[in-house]
């Protein structure tokens, strides 16, 4: 193969495997953590429960929540299931895809601390 021809395979590839991200520029929704908060299960509260629990919502385009999932549990169910229900209940702002309003999943980490 010429050496014309492999620089042209080379920009070609390289052409290929980058055009997906140039189109499918995606941003994940997010939420006002100062105005959605989830309220410490009493049980916990007793049991000096704490530790950060990592979730994943799926966000409509208008900002509502359409699933979730615990991706890792803060090791105590009560402060995990508050969290999820808590948080599930909020308003995010939707994410995007290529500029337009559209359904995404988004990353939350929620830590439970006692002052």
């Amino acid at each position: 193969m010429s050496t014309n021809k492999r620089w042209l395979s080379v920009i070609a590839a390289v052409l290929v495997s980058s055009a997906p991200v140039a189109f499918a520029a995606e941003v994940p929704a997010s939420f006002d953590a100062k105005t959605c908060k989830a309220e410490y299960p009493k049980a916990s509260l007793m049991n000096e429960e704490q530790g950060t629990v990592s979730m994943s919502f799926l966000i409509k385009a208008d900002g509502s929540v359409a699933d979730s999932k615990i991706d890792k549990s803060s090791g105590f169910k009560n402060l995990d299931k508050a969290a999820i229900k808590s948080l599930s209940a909020c308003k995010f702002k939707p994410g995007t895809k290529d500029g337009a309003p559209a359904e995404t999943w988004t990353k939350v980490d929620y830590a439970w601390k006692l002052d």
